[in-house]
Parts: structure tokens; sequence; C-alpha cells
């Protein structure tokens, strides 16, 4: 018994051992290329803010060596490229040092377009799949709806934001939530719907047949086979919709004149002339996308799992 346990320890720490150096080896191309856009970040901020130091010097009639050059560079405060440190140093103190209620907090204006995002993301997953099960179902709609849904794609955001607004105004829609909602649900619904189009169809005609063999209807085939062979593509379009629904809050926010929210803060930075939040919030942005896909990616695995699929 006693070397049944050993043995059984020392396959599960050679497993895990295993999966760790999968896990660094997997992580150390993702670190490479992170490594490389932090220099030339860095270098792109010397060459951009060299003009402002080379300025000043010459106003105090002082040279710069290529040393003070660096130095000035980096700590600009207001430069046309602010560094890595200085991006990183002021999310840090707008998200830990900040009460989270404040208005000057970004945890309290990611929330704010968390809130917004998820609303628009849950509108335009429902309309994606119930067009999408229309089209799977439907030759009629298939030919109506998917070039329109199509051709909707081709309009900017940035241009049918203020139509959304003015709409929405004059239908008596109050609130500034409710647009950027719509906004992100345009933005969501159409990776949803071609993701979930192409899963309904993945079933191939050999097992189509036999469930027609086993005299199965058409519901029944749609719910035992369609829609189980759905799932992982719906949750990879997912993934895709919650990216895009998050940068149709973020946009949706720039042109309602909103106070609140990471496309707010994005909009007053670049209005007073601040660059660091502008940078700061588009990080915050960027950090809470990776998080939803992250999520999604986790209840993905799950799903999976308990449906007996491989990943």
């Amino acid at each position: 018994m006693a070397m049944k346990s050993e043995t059984g320890k020392t396959g599960r720490l050679y497993r895990l051992s295993v999966w760790s150096v999968r896990r660094m080896a997997n992580a150390l191309p993702v670190l490479a290329v992170l490594a490389a856009i932090v220099v030339l970040w860095y270098a792109g901020s010397v060459a951009m803010n060299a003009k402002w130091a080379y300025a000043q010097a010459e106003r105090a009639g002082e040279t710069l060596s290529l040393s003070q050059l660096i130095a000035d560079t980096q700590s600009q405060n207001r430069p046309r490229l602010p560094p890595p440190h200085q991006v990183f140093a002021e999310l840090w103190d707008s998200t830990v040092e900040k009460k989270i209620t404040s208005k000057r907090s970004l945890v309290y204006h990611g929330w704010v377009t968390l809130s917004a995002t998820f609303q628009g993301f849950a509108l335009g997953v429902s309309v994606g799949i119930l067009m999408a099960v229309g089209i799977v179902c439907s030759r009629t709609l298939e030919m109506s709806l998917m070039p329109w849904a199509i051709i909707s794609q081709t309009v900017p955001v940035v241009a049918i934001a203020p139509m959304i607004i003015v709409l929405s105004n004059s239908l008596g829609i109050d609130g500034r939530a409710t647009p950027k909602a719509i906004i992100s649900a345009y933005l969501c619904f159409f990776p949803v719907l071609v993701g979930m189009t192409k899963g309904l169809r993945s079933p191939d005609r050999m097992q189509l047949d036999l469930l027609k063999t086993y005299g199965a209807s058409g519901a029944a085939t749609f719910r035992k086979l369609r829609l189980p062979g759905s799932v992982p593509y719906l949750f990879t379009s997912l993934k895709v919709g919650i990216a895009a629904a998050l940068v149709g809050t973020v946009v949706g926010e720039l042109p309602t004149g909103a106070i609140q929210g990471l496309g707010a803060r994005i909009l007053i930075g670049d209005q007073f002339g601040n660059p660091m939040q502008i940078w700061a919030a588009l990080f915050a942005a960027a950090i809470l996308a990776g998080g939803l896909v992250t999520l999604i990616g986790a209840i993905q695995t799950l799903v999976l799992r308990r449906m007996g699929m491989e990943q």
C-alpha cells in the first residue's frame, strides 16, 4: 500500500512538472513579444518626446547629452507618447490609490462601462442566436436576413453611434446606458450570428441521415444534434463578441457626452491634454476585455468538459 501511495505521488508530481514546463513553453513566445513591444515603446517615446526636450534646452541655452535626453523624455508632464512606467503609474494611481467610489477611479468608470457592456452583450447574443436559428431553419430567412446582416457591418460604428443616440432621444428613451447598450449589441451580434450559424450547420450529412433513419423529427434533430454541435462555435464567437461589445460601449460613450465610463475618461483626457489619463483608460479597457475573454474561456472549458467534448 505504501509503495502504491508513493507511486501515485510520484506520478502526480511528474504530471504537474510536465504541465508546468508546457505552460512555461507556451508563455515564452508571449513574453518575448511583450518584451519587444516594451522596447519599441520606450524607443518611440524617446523619439516622439525629443522635440520638446530639445526646444526646452534651446530656450535655456543648453546642450543635451544622450543620457539627459533619455531622462527628459521619460519624465515629461505632458509627453506626446508617455513611456510605459508613466502609464502604469497613472493606472496604479487611478485604480489602487483611489477609492472605487471616487469619480477619478478607473474602477468606478470601468464598472459603468462594464454594466452597459453586459446589457449590450446580452442583447446582441440573443439577437445573433435567434437570427442564426432562423437562417438555419428557413431558406427564406437566410436569403433575406444574411445579406442585411453583412451590410450592417460595413457601416462604421462612429457614424452610426450618433444616429442611434438621436433616434433613442426621439423615441423618448431616457438615460445614456440604453444607447450605449444598443451600439454594443450592434457590434456584438454579427460574430455570434456567424459562429452560431456555422455551428448549427456543423453536423455532416451522414449524421443527419442517421437520425432520419431513426425517425427523428426536425425539432429532435435540432435539439439532439445541431444544438450540441454548435456549442464550441458559440463560445468561440462569444469571445469575439464580448470584446466587440466592450469596444462598442467605449465608442458609444464618446458622442453621448457621458461623464462616466472609460470612453468618457478618454474623451476628458483628450480635451484637457492629459495623455497619461488617455493611455491609462485604454489599458484599463484592454485589461477588462482580457478578463472577460478569459472568463468566457473558463466557462467554455467547464461546459465542454461536462458535455464530454475535447478542447
